[in-house]
């Protein structure tokens, strides 16, 4: 029986209940390993340097550094780490602070064990997870215009639909039988297109204005 490659998990949270707690849920699973734990922003800065971790479950409401002056430190020095924000807030500021430095995913911290190790591994293989609450707050947040912009091609179309179903950029090239790199430079033009900075806008934003449909 084959078995899944290890992903190496780092902690960032100055609640050490909480840590506690997220430590618990990762022993669970035979592919996710905790390398670290920080318990704030320049810790988990200081620790990424030295382990480079594939998934980091960061807090965003920290002493010294916060998650999301973190989050664009590490993104900046490692763009292929994913950080997935975890908090127990919603709020509007915080959800858009983060997923704008970088972040993939934004979870509440009430998430169940198999909801975490998903949103890990969904993390690694270049697919978001939004908590439903942050989900409604991109919607709702998503800057208003008279007419939704309908200047996108017939493919960027199909390749917005398939991003919004969650789709990995492998994934969409092979569904739409063209390479990966061609897959990508759909996926820029259609954020520029929607003046968005990120995968989870354009999904917001394609929701919000019946481009694409979950």
């Amino acid at each position: 029986m084959d078995t899944l490659p290890t992903i190496k998990v780092m902690l960032v949270d100055d609640h050490t209940v909480v840590r506690r707690g997220l430590a618990t849920f990762l022993s669970a699973y035979e592919d996710l390993e905790l390398m670290g734990e920080a318990t704030n922003g320049l810790e988990a800065v200081s620790l990424c340097r030295r382990h480079q971790p594939d998934v980091i479950l960061m807090d965003l409401m920290m002493p010294k550094m916060d998650g999301i002056a973190a989050t664009r430190t590490i993104l900046s020095e490692y763009p292929d780490v994913k950080v997935i924000a975890m908090t127990s807030f919603e709020e509007e500021e915080l959800v858009h602070g983060v997923l704008g430095v970088g972040a993939i995913s934004y979870l509440l911290k009430n998430v169940t064990a198999d909801g975490l190790a998903k949103a890990i591994r969904e993390a690694v293989s270049g697919r978001s997870t939004l908590s439903p609450e942050a989900a409604q707050v991109l919607i709702r947040g998503t800057r208003p215009v008279d007419q939704p912009k309908c200047d996108l091609t017939e493919r960027e179309r199909e390749v917005l639909n398939l991003v919004v179903q969650g789709k990995s950029n492998r994934q969409i090239a092979d569904a739409l039988v063209i390479t990966v790199a061609t897959a990508k430079a759909h996926i820029s033009s259609i954020l520029s297109k929607l003046q968005v900075a990120s995968r989870t806008e354009a999904i917001a934003y394609a929701i919000r204005h019946g481009l694409a449909s979950l």
